[in-house]
């Protein structure tokens, strides 16, 4: 059985970041920029739960060791969860809505405005012609 080194994220400082097609190549579900000491943890928990690798403790810190590289292959291809851009999407599109729900709205208390306004002008306009002295 031959051991994982377990490697800080600086470790990936080798991957090209300009060039993201690149990157989602290399490190698959973290297209924006390399993972972070809690996702490659996570990651290591996740593939120990799923048998794929063994943690072992010792004096030195946490080793991994592959313990069945074939259960990796029953692991989906597509990421199973909604992804970033679709939740990105539909904040747009509910900001979207809200924009134009409030526009609406803007609109609406525009005219009830201007619809005050115009019979407050017509009722003043009234009480000047009945109010207005005769000229003599």
């Amino acid at each position: 059985m031959m051991p994982i080194l377990w490697s800080p994220p600086s470790a990936f400082s080798n991957i090209s970041t300009s060039n993201p097609a690149y990157l989602q190549t290399v490190v698959g579900r973290y297209p924006v920029g390399t993972p972070s000491k809690e996702a490659s943890r996570y990651l290591a928990l996740k593939l120990h739960e799923m048998g794929v690798l063994r943690l072992v403790e010792g004096g030195y810190g946490v080793r991994l060791f592959i313990q069945d590289h074939l259960k990796l292959e029953d692991l989906p291809r597509e990421a199973a969860g909604p992804s970033l851009e679709n939740a990105l999407e539909d904040f747009r599109r509910t900001r979207q809505e809200t924009a134009r729900s409030l526009d609406a709205l803007k609109a609406e208390q525009q005219k009830l405005k201007q619809g005050r306004v115009s019979e407050i002008e017509k009722k003043l306009r009234e009480e000047l012609r009945k109010g207005k002295p005769e000229s003599t």
